[in-house]
Parts: C-alpha cells; structure tokens; sequence
C-alpha cells in the first residue's frame, strides 16, 4: 500500500479534529494586513511621495482614483492608513472603510461603514442605509449619494478610502466606479486598494471600469534588503546579525510575513541581543505559525481548508489530480475548492500544478496542525515522502498513489489507522474506512466487517444517508454470515437509535435472534433493543426484554453493553417515578461508558439522555455543563452529527434556564448545521419543543405556525415518544392561537398517557408543563378534564420528595385547579429553590392576579416580581400581560425591552457578549470557541444585533461600542 494516501488522508479530518483560534489583528478591517502600525514605513519612499502628489493634486480641486495593488501583507493597508493620516493633517475630510469576508451580506456596507463613521460623518445615514436595502432602490440610492458626496465636497476636497476591494458587495463594486465616473469633476479623491491575484468576476469588471476611467495605479512590491533590516531592527530593537538577516530572507519581502516571523523569533527566545546586534541562539527554527496565515486558513470553507492543508503536507508544485486523489474525490468536485484556494491567496498556479505563494506559508500551515495529529502523520510517512509526492512524474515514473484491490494488508492497515483516529479525527477516519471498503470489492470476506466499521464514522461526520444506503444495500446483498450480519444490523441499530426508534428496534431484535453468533455481540444487540424500545416510549415492550437483555450482558461480561443496560434501568425507573434511582443509574452508566474509554460526548443517545434527566430534574446547572461539555468536545473532534444533537439538548437546557434569545439561536444555528430532520429524530423532536415554547413565550406568530406544520407531520409517525411530543406541542399552540376549543379536542391523545401514569417524557413532556395542562382546561371551561394530570403530578411528587421541582409544579398545578391562593403561595415559597425563572414567574403572576380581585394593594409586590423574571428571560408575551394586570390594578410601570442588558436596552444579553467579542475583533469562529456556542449561533446574534442597532459593519459596530463604553 502507498502510505503517501494515508499521510493525506488522515489531513483531511484536520480542521475538525482541532482548530486554530487567532485573534484579529485590529478592530479596523481596513488595517487587517498593515504591517507594524505603529512603526515607520520602510521602503516606500517612492510610493508615499507618489500619494503625496495626488493628494497636492487634491488640494488644488483635482480628484480622481488611486488604486493601490498587491498580494497579502504587501501593506496596502499601511499605505492607505499612511494616505489617510497625511489628508488629515493638512484639513481634508477624510472617510475609511473596507471590506471584511464576513460582512459581504450587507449591501453597501464597506462603503458607508466609511462615509457615516469618523469625526466628521456625510449627513443621511438612515436615509441611504434603508435604500441600500430595499430592491428596487439603487438608482435613487447613487442619486442621492452623489448629490450628498457633491455638498460635502464644495466645503473641501474629500479623500474616500476603500480597503479590500476583492471582499466588496455587489452594490459597493457598483456604486464605486458608478459615483467616481459622475463626480469626476469634484475635489474628491477615491483611494481604494485591492489584493492581487484571484478576484471574483464582479470586482474584476469593477477594476477595468476604474482603470478605462483613468485610475493612477501603484502597485506595491517586494520590499528591498535595506528595508528589511530596518524592519528586524525595528521589532527586534538591535542591529539584526546576519543569521537574523538569512531568516527574514524567507518572508521574502512581504512586510507582515517579515513582522510575524520576528514576532515569532522574539517572543520564543531564539534571539539574543549582544554589543546591539541581534543573533540566534539555534542553528535552525521550529515550524512557526504566524497569525494572518491561520486566518486565512480558518476563514476559508471546510474543501478549500481541506485542500490547502494537503498541499502545505505534500509541499512543492502538487498537481491538482494528485490532491484529488489524495481527498478521495473526483478532480471535478474540487473546482470550487481550488478557486477558493487562489482567492485567499494562499496558493498560486504554476503551470498545471498549485503550491503556496511562500515558503513561509506553506510552513506556518503545517504548524499549524494539532501536534497529536502531526505525530500520527509522522507515524505513517514511510513510504511516499512529500517531495516525490509533488514530483513531476514522468511516462516511465510509477505511480505516486494506489494499491491493489483486495491487497488485504492495505486493507488492514487502513483499518487500524481509522481505529485510531475514530475518536479524535472522525473526517480523516471516514476517509479511510471508505478507501478501505473500496479495496474488499473483490473480497466478500473482508467487506462485511469494514461495512459495519464503516457506518458510525458516516454518521459521525452527518452523512447518516450514506451511512443508512450502505448497510442496507450490504444486508440485501445477502451470502452473509451470521456474524457479518449482526454485526452490521448492531451498526445500523446503533445508527437509527439517533433518529428512527422503530428501524433501531427492527436492527436490533433481527440481530440478536441470529443463531450463533458472539455472546458479547448478542449482548450489545439486546442492549440496544431495550434501549430503543424505552426511548421511543414503550417501556413495557422495554420491561419484556430487559431480563433476557441482563442475562446476556452478564455472561458475556461485556462492559458496552452492561453501560448501555444501565441506561435502560435508568429510564424504567424513570418511568416508574422512581428519580432518584433514575439519576443515580444514568450517572454509573456514564462513568462506567468513561472507565471504558467511550468519550461522554460521543456515547449517543445514552448521554443524552442523562442530560435529558437532569434538566427536567430541575438540575439545570448540571444539564447545561454537560451539554456544554458535548457541545465543545463533538465540535473539535468534528462528530457533526452528535455535535448537532447536543446543540439541540443545549437548546432545550438553555430555555429552561429563562434564556429565551440564547434558546432559540441555539436551536435556529442546529436546524442549519445541514441534514434533513427525519420523523422521530432526537434533535427534531427536542428543537420542536424548544422553538415552540420559545416561540410562545416571544409572541412569535410566524415560528408558532411552522412549528405546528412541523408538530403535525411528527404526529404521523408511529414512534409513541414521537407522537406524544407533537401531541403536546399541537395543544399548546392551538392554546396560543386563542383556540381553547382546539387545544382540548387535541388534548386526548396526552391525557391518554397521563392516565396509564407515565413519566412525563412522554405526555407532558416537562413536569412544568402541568400547570400550562390546568390553565388552558380552564379557559377551556373543563376543569374536571385536568383532574388527572393533577392527580399524577401530586403522586410523582410525593415519589419524590428531593425534587422541590416536582412538589412545586403539583403545588401550583392543585393551587389552579381549585383557585386556591394557599397553594398558589406554596408553589411560589418552592419555586425560589428551582432554577426555572419562567415557571416561578408564572406562579408569582397567578398570586398577583388571585389577589388583584380583592386585595388590590397586595397584588402588586407579585406582579413586579413576575415582570421583572420575564423581562430578564425575554418573555415578550407574558411581559406585556403582567403589565395589563398591573395598569389594571392602578399601577403603570416602564416598559423596557424584554431580555435585554441594561447598558444597552437595544440588545439581549447573548447578543451583547457576541457584539462586545466582534467589536474587539474576533471572528465568528473565535466568538464561538470563546462563548461555547456555534458559529451559526453567532451568525445568528450578530445579526439580530445589527438589526436593533441599525448597524451594518464589525467596524461601525467597535465605534460604537467604543463610545458607549466612553459614556458618549
């Protein structure tokens, strides 16, 4: 076998298995590559008096366009930054925007951004903004832009700087050489630089416009030896020796590339300063990564990411049909990749092969990888070094990559490489699970077996499609074995159990009942058969099968099995009401799952189900760590699937924590992390819950109707747990809809569970929910309707008496029933001992409105309480009631924003920490690792926010920050 596939395979899980978190280098994206902005400019004394002249020029009414070209880090920036510094210093209005990759959905923004911010902002800004943003618009737009721009220009001339051309919007490019065109007669000097190489279509037609108009260009290169002693003289504060000169030569000029470097050699020690010269202290230097490379790479899509780090491992010219082979993809599929790849300027073409602009970023790359995965790298280079790998190969050369099918000792060892890295790498596993399968076509003896290895790593990586078409197209080939086949109906059972409970059952039970086969694999099936069948809310079908299932789990001493086992005791004690002993088993199950050396995060759906446990225990400072836990640890290790899993149970976490703007982001970001939703699946039935609670809560018409639509295809499914939950959901929104008569003719299927005494996973879903049951028979006018549902939530407390949670909800649920104030008041004395904000608010508000009929004054203490918990949880709904019931009981009180943080009343409090973080200059992906949420959740934020405060730009978003923090 070729390990020059398998050193490039096991790179591909690269990004996934671990990131790379860099800061920004300023706030500003307009200085992202400025190189040492606080230091002289070095080298560019033709260039600085070549912007000096236009700006004479300026002075005297005469405009025009200056563009400023070069590859990354050259310091267009720094020139533009040097332009700007020199307009204000002899009185010009002076306006700076730019372009960031991450705001190219915000029309007009890079240009705006810089006309309305500053110390002498152009007057309309909300006028242009809402005309930038609305279809239809752009020609009144340039109109009143210009006649605006023509205004300010007849006080003095005006130099508009535009950074980072290549990351402009459509209606910028647009609106640039449209307005420089029609004000060329003004003293208006647009300064705008652009990065070389690759650029999108749009700008490239932008740039020949500009040019065709008579744009002066400058175009910024290398930077000679003189300058570059300077600048090591500069960050290294002595003379630099010639050892140090012979490192700077490998940033071969590039400014910030140079500063890195030195930043780097510094600040690890490998310099010494003697009689004012700096010298090394190594004879060689370690890989070093260098911080505007890594945000590059980050920032780039997951194929293009990919693609670029096989690259910076093959090293030199690299064909691109070798790197398809090395992805495992056909040439055609990495199109896109490729071209993302030039763009960033990371890679460059050279013939038919690419490879990196420098050596020096090939190199800061490469260091970049986590070193665990570097040392497997190491480990495997054995056979195909880099060097022949990115040879040009000759008609006679033997191939750089392939083997043979069914070369059983490729086979094995690919096998034991993606062993290895199942739980750290699970993309670079896959890959090599699947190349493996693709030698044993031949081999029917081997197949079945990389089969069923095969299928979690599909499903780890969100393709439970693939993973699904796979295993059943093995099992209808047949000429199986019975080893074979339980083995893979083990893992197409453990697959479904994510999100068919049925076929997860179906998997299970035709496993197990294989004769023959391994006592430890007929454990783990029965295990799994329970499992499912107690999950999908059957627990006597679960009870039926559990003594057969422990007979086999002991005498095969198996310890997977006996954790799973622990799992199914824990929900039938559940079941039984039994909590404590519930709670207790769940833990052992997952210590026992960690003594076996299975990740917590990635036992699925055990773990979550003891998340599920502790918050509806009311423990939902445990739930939320967890989920936390799982959350980070799926997302470095790239499970995509379960990380979306435990997004959802966050989801659900966080909305009974009374963080309503968090609950939902969370559940919104999950929903887009791809993958279709299927019947039943785990995380579509928990973001049902979540969305439509949150969606009542908020007074959200729009995601109330979708959740009923998506409520009712649920419903459909045969799956008990399935039903129960969209049942539930059905009744509460028709409730919300103002439908008391709906929300009981759909209350009978819950009813029907209640009455059997089942736990409240299944009907209502939360033991919270009982008191919401009461309220809406009430209004319903059937009041003997919620007798039961009352009788069963004051058993289950008396079952349990260490969860105040539960005596709390029968308290308040009894106190309803019976409109008796006494157990109204019991229930709010328990609520303070519970961490359920929403629910200890209701009970406060229902206090206050018994007590507003006859005892006016008495009444209000309670309703202050209960506006001030749902204004902090941002319950819009409940909000503006309690302040109806107050106005009603001669008490007026301000409104305030629901949610929101003090300081700024415009935002919620998730929405603050993710504008503060973005104002300091963290990427979305940095925001995320920071905060532990996803970067969909801080897409999510950062647009809500923009939205309230009528923003459109990171930059314009640190001003303003900047100046409320000033007290401004």
């Amino acid at each position: 076998m070729d390990t020059g596939i398998l050193i490039l395979r096991l790179l591909v899980g690269l990004l996934v298995a671990g990131g790379v978190s860099v800061n920004r280098l300023t706030t500003w994206p307009f200085l992202a590559d400025v190189e040492g902005a606080g230091t002289p400019v070095r080298g560019r004394a033709e260039e600085l008096a070549f912007v000096e002249a236009r700006l004479d020029a300026l002075a005297r009414g005469a405009g025009g366009i200056v563009l400023v070209e070069g590859p990354a880090g050259i310091g267009r920036s720094r020139m533009l930054a040097e332009a700007s510094a020199s307009a204000k210093r002899r009185g010009m209005r002076t306006f700076q925007g730019g372009a960031d990759p991450d705001e190219q959905f915000v029309p007009l923004g890079p240009l705006l951004d810089g006309l309305f911010a500053g110390d002498e902002p152009l007057t309309g800004a909300d006028r242009l903004r809402d005309l930038a943003a609305t279809p239809g618009q752009r020609f009144w737009l340039l109109q009143e832009l210009g006649d605006r721009l023509r205004e300010a220009a007849r006080s003095g001339p005006l130099l508009i700087v535009l950074d980072d051309l290549q990351w402009c919007d459509e209606l910028t490019l647009l609106t640039l050489h449209t307005l420089a065109a029609a004000l060329a007669a003004q003293p208006i000097l647009w300064l705008v630089a652009v990065r070389h190489g690759s650029v999108p279509p749009r700008v490239r037609t932008t740039l020949d416009r500009i040019r065709q108009a008579g744009a002066h260009e400058l175009a910024l290169g290398a930077l000679g030896d003189p300058a570059v002693a300077r600048i090591a003289e500069d960050v290294l504060g002595a003379v630099p020796g010639p050892d140090v000169l012979r490192v700077a030569g490998r940033a071969e000029g590039v400014p910030l590339l140079l500063e890195e470097l030195l930043d780097a050699v510094r600040d690890e020690g490998l310099v010494t300063i003697e009689n004012g010269t700096a010298r090394l202290t190594a004879g060689s230097l370690p890989l070093t990564q260098l911080p505007s490379v890594a945000d590059r790479v980050a920032r780039l899509p997951t194929a293009a990411r990919e693609l670029v780090e096989t690259a910076a491992v093959v090293g030199g010219p690299v064909p691109v049909e070798l790197l398809a082979e090395l992805l495992g993809r056909p040439p055609a599929t990495l199109i896109t990749a490729v071209q993302e790849s030039l763009d960033s300027g990371l890679l460059v073409e050279r013939g038919d092969r690419l490879e990196f602009r420098h050596e020096l970023i090939r190199e800061a790359v490469e260091a970049g990888l986590p070193p665990a995965l570097r040392r497997t790298l190491r480990s495997h280079a054995v056979e195909v070094p880099p060097a022949r790998a990115a040879s040009p190969a000759g008609p006679e050369a033997p191939p750089a990559v392939g083997v043979r099918l069914g070369d059983r000792t490729a086979v094995e060892r690919l096998r034991a490489a993606a062993a290895e890295l199942a739980a750290t790498a699970p993309g670079a596993a896959a890959e090599l699970s699947l190349r493996a399968l693709e030698l044993t076509m031949e081999d029917p003896s081997q197949r079945p077996r990389v089969v069923a290895e095969t299928l979690p790593l599909l499903w780890q990586m969100g393709q439970a499609a693939q993973a699904h078409d796979l295993g059943a197209s093995a099992l209808a080939a047949g000429g199986l074995g019975p080893d074979d086949e339980a083995r893979i109906r083990l893992a197409m059972a453990r697959l479904a159990s994510h999100f068919d409970f049925a076929e997860a059952v179906r998997q299970a039970r035709a496993g197990a009942a294989l004769p023959g086969i391994p006592a430890a694999l007929r454990a783990r099936l029965l295990a799994l058969l329970c499992l499912g069948l107690s999950l999908a809310g059957d627990p006597e079908g679960a009870e039926q099968t559990a003594a057969e299932a422990r007979e086999a789990t002991d005498a095969a001493r198996d310890g997977i099995a006996q954790a799973t086992m622990m799992v199914v005791d824990s929900a039938l004690c559940f079941y039984r009401m039994d909590w404590n002993e519930a709670l207790r088993r769940a833990s052992r199950a997952a210590a026992l799952a960690a003594g076996l050396g299975i990740a917590p995060s990635v036992w699925i759906p055990e773990a979550l189900w003891h998340c599920l446990l502790l918050t509806v225990a009311g423990r939902t400072a445990e739930a939320l760590a967890l989920a936390e836990a799982g959350v980070h640890d799926t997302r470095h290790q790239g499970q995509a699937a379960a990380a979306r899993l435990w997004l959802m149970h966050r989801a659900r976490v966080l909305l009974d924590a009374g963080r309503l703007a968090d609950a939902r982001a969370e559940a919104e970001a999950a929903a887009g992390m791809g993958g279709a939703f299927d019947s039943g699946d785990l995380a579509e039935l928990m973001l049902l819950y979540t969305l439509t609670r949150v969606a009542i809560h908020t007074d959200d018409r729009e995601t109330a109707q979708r959740c009923a639509a998506q409520a009712r295809r649920v419903r459909g499914t045969g799956a008990p747990l399935a039903r129960s939950v969209a049942a539930w959901m059905l009744v509460l929104l028709a409730d919300f809809d103002g439908r008391p008569d709906r929300a009981l003719a759909e209350l009978d299927e819950v009813l029907a569970a209640l009455a059997e005494e089942r736990s409240a996973l299944v009907s209502p879903v939360d033991p919270m929910d009982t008191p919401a049951l009461v309220r809406m028979a009430l209004r319903a006018g059937a009041s003997e309707r919620a007798a039961p549902a009352v009788e069963v939530a004051e058993r289950r407390a008396a079952r349990n008496p260490d969860f105040t949670i539960l005596a709390a909800s029968a308290a308040h649920a009894r106190g309803l029933l019976d409109n008796d104030l006494a157990h109204l008041l019991h229930a709010v004395r328990l609520y303070e001992g519970c961490s359920r904000p929403i629910a200890r608010a209701s009970a406060l508000e229902d206090v206050g409105r018994k007590l507003a009929t006859t005892r006016r004054p008495e009444a209000v203490p309670y309703l202050d309480q209960a506006l001030a918990l749902y204004t902090r949880s941002g319950a819009e709904q409940h909000v503006a009631r309690v302040h109806r019931r107050l106005r009603a009981a001669g008490v007026r009180r301000r409104p305030s924003s629901a949610g929101s943080a003090t300081e700024w009343p415009e935002l919620t409090a998730s929405e603050l920490r993710v504008a503060r973080l973005v104002a300091q200059g963290l990427t979305n992906p940095q925001v995320a690792e920071e905060l532990s949420l996803s970067p969909h959740t801080v897409g999510s934020h950062l647009r809500r926010a923009y939205t309230k405060l009528d923003i459109g730009s990171r930059a314009e978003l640190a001003r303003l920050v900047e100046r409320r923090d000033n007290g401004e």
